[in-house]
């Protein structure tokens, strides 16, 4: 990987791992653009790595939120375990406190499915053009259908257990390629009920366990495996999708506050259907 592809690919990386659009089908596409010759594992610890920049982004940008719930979960329990006292919540938890809660609750269903099909997840079926295409459209269907029959009115304040759950699953989505995570947990959020900057807030902070794990998991394994030289490339890759992350969220939390999803909806119908007819046509191949 040569410094201007591990550039590109941190861009493309930044501008879609938080945007509903798929970040694997772009870097999956990417990567064939661009001529990368690695193999189905080496590029998924490629993109493994170039999305710790993005959690670096998240970490950046929702700063405040974490410091504040990390704080309260532990005062509140502290306060819980030494004097038996309940706080202003039902649960004698505040909602910073029920927040981080929520996060470890929504963050479980994705750890299990990921790591009982982590082999399936780095082989070739996650780079194969075929399902990609497949989920592109099928998400951006579940999404319209959850645009249509969200009453998209419950705000952070709002979220329990159920919002943890469903959007918890819907985020097992995403690892199946062309899904896209904020894809689909913005659609579950949308499906419990949640308003879009709440859903689209709530998504990108469940993100932050779930880029952690695989990124990290597969930085050991990407020393071994990926081609000699190719780090210090994609180092600048992921200071790269860093930057541009930051700036996609900022964007896309402001976005929703005042516009539906419609526009990424058709977006991935566009490519989506575009890439499944060049699959029939036999322009491109599925892998």
């Amino acid at each position: 990987m040569t410094l201007i592809q591990a550039i590109l690919l941190g861009i493309v990386q930044g501008l879609t791992e938080f945007i509903p659009i798929s970040s694997t089908a772009h870097l999956v596409l990417a990567s064939r653009v661009l001529g990368l010759s690695l193999n189905p594992e080496q590029l998924t610890a490629s993109i493994a790595v170039i999305q710790l920049g993005t959690l670096i982004a998240v970490l950046v940008y929702f700063a405040a939120d974490i410091w504040n719930i990390s704080i309260a979960f532990v005062r509140d329990h502290v306060k819980l375990l030494t004097s038996g006292r309940q706080g202003p919540g039902v649960s004698g938890l505040s909602h910073e406190a029920m927040l981080g809660w929520l996060i470890v609750i929504g963050s479980l269903p994705v750890a299990v499915v990921g790591l009982l099909f982590k082999k399936q997840i780095e082989g070739t079926f996650t780079k194969n053009l075929w399902v990609i295409a497949t989920m592109m459209v099928v998400v951006a269907l579940l999404l319209a259908l959850a645009e249509a029959v969200g009453k998209k009115q419950r705000q952070m304040k709002d979220l329990g257990v159920k919002d943890a759950l469903i959007v918890g699953f819907a985020q097992c989505l995403a690892l199946i390629p062309g899904s896209s995570r904020s894809g689909s947990t913005i659609m579950g959020g949308l499906f419990a009920g949640e308003a879009r900057d709440t859903a689209a807030r709530f998504s990108f902070l469940l993100s932050i366990p779930a880029i952690a794990a695989s990124g990290l998991l597969e930085m050991k394994e990407a020393l071994h495996r990926l081609p000699q030289g190719s780090l210090t490339a994609l180092a600048v890759g992921t200071i790269i999708s860093g930057i541009v992350g930051y700036l996609s969220i900022w964007f896309l939390i402001r976005y929703l506050r005042t516009h539906t999803t419609g526009v990424f909806i058709g977006y991935r119908l566009i490519v989506g259907a575009a890439i499944l007819l060049l699959l029939f046509m036999g322009r491109i191949t599925p892998l």
